[in-house]
């Protein structure tokens, strides 16, 4: 199976394709350009460079949010023309259990936090059971400090992942200490093959 995936939940926009259980190629941009710029001659260049043709994938699979309003419209529109023109099938998948996945495998708890602003984070707390993405708490909106509360009350280390990094793990990570841990910038933003 053959999967273009779709990510603009936040100022990153991602898009790969991802061949059975093989990420083929994927695009990623985190920089000031909306993704109704960015989007379209992304996946032409990805495609031109993989030597595919748009009709050549199975599914379109778009992340759902949280994020924002505009560039998961944008996202959504983009994934929803092209499975509509080619007559192909189209997923919704939620961001943050997709940020997770940057980790796959990993141990410890792992937490997107995305910028909600106003010192709040769209959030949710995951962990690897093998291969299996276990949700430990759902997406939900809390204040910086509500938060460190939360993972405080974990039995373990936790890795934040996501953009909330930027503006709130400096604030996490005086609360929990060594308990927390930032996610490297390689992996940190949303990413399309993740998605995938």
């Amino acid at each position: 199976m053959r999967i273009l995936a779709i990510e603009s939940s936040a100022v990153t926009a991602s898009v790969a394709i991802l061949e059975d259980d093989t990420l083929v190629a994927e695009y990623t941009i985190n920089h000031k350009m909306t993704h109704s710029q960015t989007l379209l001659p992304m996946i032409d260049e990805i495609f031109s460079m993989v030597q595919l043709k748009p009709d050549d994938v199975d599914v379109i699979a778009v992340s759902k949010g949280p994020g924002s309003f505009t560039g998961l419209r944008i996202g959504a529109a983009t994934g929803k023309g092209i499975a509509l023109a080619l007559d192909k099938k189209m997923v919704a998948v939620p961001t943050l259990a997709a940020m997770a996945y940057n980790l796959y495998g990993d141990s410890r708890y792992i937490c997107p936090v995305m910028d909600a602003r106003r010192k709040h984070l769209y959030s949710g707390i995951y962990t690897f059971d093998g291969d299996r993405l276990i949700t430990v708490r759902d997406v939900n909106l809390e204040s910086y400090d509500e938060l460190a509360e939360e993972l405080a009350g974990l039995d373990g280390q936790v890795v934040l992942v996501g953009d909330g990094v930027d503006v709130a793990g400096d604030v996490l990570k005086e609360q929990l200490g060594d308990k927390c841990v930032l996610a490297p910038a390689h992996i940190k933003t949303q990413r399309a093959g993740s998605v995938a």
